[in-house]
């Protein structure tokens, strides 16, 4: 079991926290990127998603999946919970309380952003990865590209000098704990050297979603997103698997 992290930045007491997840998986990074932002110390236990579960961990998480986490003695599992739960504990810059109509609507905001990146862009992002042909990856990148214009392009409505982030915040709020894993791995995994999404996906995006690619340029740069990020690792990993499914799919 690997201690993280350092002394949470809000004076209070720090929280007993076990993270129980795995440094290759999107969804499992969102809790990651939110215990680095509030500064809050944990222990990591790394679930090996190559294989069957262990018993012991699916007494934590039956449905075997990561991130799961152990907060002073309670669990709580699913991705978007975790992250939303512990921004919720440790009031920070990643998201304002649940209190007043003005701080709902931010919120409300902020969700719509991350389900918009989710349910309309990452569908494209994962079909050009699972493609195997070059018309195929062409295909998802316009498709891709098509989706960023159309539905998250026109949410970019803030002054972005006064900040790059969601709403023009200076630093990174819990939308891009929610989408930067995914728009990490958008940026990461496009580069042509590792051939697994189409070598048109990027600069389509620099060409039609000006806004979007600032922004995520940005999101790329911070720490609290990168610090377990291990790109070549990643890259190969993903390409192996899915030949892999390649191959599956032939037989």
């Amino acid at each position: 079991m690997a201690t993280n992290g350092t002394h949470a930045t809000n004076g209070t007491s720090s929280p007993d926290i076990i993270l129980y997840t795995n440094h290759g998986c999107p969804w499992a990074h969102r809790a990651h990127i939110v215990i680095k932002e509030l500064g809050l110390p944990y222990k990591e236990e790394i679930i090996d998603l190559d294989r069957p579960r262990d018993p012991w961990y699916l007494k934590v998480n039956p449905r075997g999946l990561v991130p799961s986490i152990r907060y002073n003695g309670e669990i709580i599992t699913e991705s978007l919970v975790v992250s939303q739960f512990l921004a919720d504990a440790h009031q920070s810059h990643l998201i304002p309380p649940s209190t007043g109509a003005e701080n709902a609507l931010y919120r409300a905001r902020v969700n719509f952003f991350a389900d918009t990146f989710i349910t309309k862009a990452l569908p494209h992002i994962f079909g050009g990865w699972r493609a195997q042909t070059d018309s195929e990856k062409d295909e998802a990148a316009e498709s891709l590209v098509s989706a960023v214009v159309k539905e998250i392009e026109p949410l970019f409505t803030w002054d972005a000098k006064k900040g790059p982030f969601f709403g023009g915040s200076e630093k990174v709020t819990l939308a891009e704990a929610l989408t930067g894993p995914f728009v990490l791995r958008l940026l990461g995994l496009s580069k042509p050297e590792y051939g697994i999404a189409s070598p048109k996906v990027l600069p389509l995006l620099h060409e039609k979603a000006p806004k979007f690619i600032a922004w995520a340029s940005k999101v790329v740069e911070e720490p609290s997103v990168t610090y377990i990020w291990d790109e070549k690792k990643v890259a190969e990993r993903s390409k192996a698997r899915f030949a892999k499914l390649a191959a599956e799919k032939k037989l």
